[in-house]
C-alpha cells in the first residue's frame, strides 16, 4: 500500500545552485562572461554533488513468511512500513550532456534510479510469530523477512512509477535552478 509520496527538498538542490553559481562567477565560464563557457569545469562541479534525491516515498506491506517443514511450520507475519528515495545520479553525467553557450545551458540527465530503500523500525512490527512443536526457533527468520520486505518495497514503489516521477521531478528542479543562477534558454533532456 502507498501510504504517501512526497518531494524530499534536500540539501543537494542547494549545493548544485551554489557549485553553479561560483562555476560561473569564477569568470572562467558562464552566462555573460564573453569569453565563452568551460563545460569541463561546470560538469566537474555538477558531478561532485553526487545523488540529487528527489521522491521519497513512504511504504506499508504486510509479509508473511512460512517455513513449512513436515514436522512442523516456522511462521512469521510483519507488517513493514519502510522508505523508499529516487533520484538522479548527476556523478554519471558525461561530457556530452552538458553544452553551455552563453546564456542558454543544455543538459541531459542519467536515468532515474533508487538510491535507497529500508525499513522505518520504529514503524514496523511483528505481529505474529510461531515455532511449530518439533521445530527450533529460527533466529534468522525475522532478519530474511525484514530483508524480503525491504525488496517487496522497492517492488511496489517501481510499480507506483517512482522512478518517472524522480525524472520528473528532477527535470524541474535542475530547470529551475539553472534559471535562478542565470541561464535565461535552459533546456533539461532525459536519456
Amino acid at each position: 500500500m502507498l501510504k504517501k509520496a512526497i518531494m524530499v527538498i534536500v540539501p543537494v538542490a542547494a549545493a548544485f545552485a551554489l557549485c553553479l553559481f561560483f562555476a560561473l562567477d569564477t569568470g572562467n565560464m558562464g552566462p555573460g562572461t564573453g569569453r565563452g563557457a568551460s563545460t569541463a569545469t561546470l560538469l566537474r562541479q555538477v558531478q561532485s554533488l553526487s545523488q540529487l534525491v528527489t521522491v521519497k516515498y513512504v511504504l506499508q506491506k504486510v509479509v508473511d513468511v512460512r517455513d513449512s517443514k513436515f514436522y512442523g511450520d516456522n511462521h512469521l507475519l510483519l507488517v513493514a512500513e519502510g522508505i523508499v528515495k529516487a533520484g538522479i545520479n548527476l556523478g554519471n553525467l558525461q561530457p556530452g550532456d552538458l553544452e553551455v553557450s552563453d546564456k542558454k545551458i543544455t543538459i541531459t540527465l542519467p536515468h532515474p534510479a533508487i538510491t535507497d530503500a529500508y525499513l522505518d523500525d520504529a514503524h514496523t512490527e511483528v505481529l505474529e510469530r510461531t515455532t511449530g512443536l518439533l521445530r527450533a526457533f529460527d533466529k534468522d527468520l525475522e532478519q530474511n523477512t525484514r530483508a524480503q520486505a525491504v525488496e517487496e518495497l522497492r517492488t511496489l514503489a517501481l510499480d507506483n512509477g517512482i522512478l518517472k516521477e524522480a525524472q520528473d521531478r528532477a527535470q524541474a528542479q535542475v530547470e529551475g535552478l539553472l534559471h535562478q543562477i542565470g541561464f535565461t534558454e535552459v533546456e533539461v533532456r532525459k536519456r
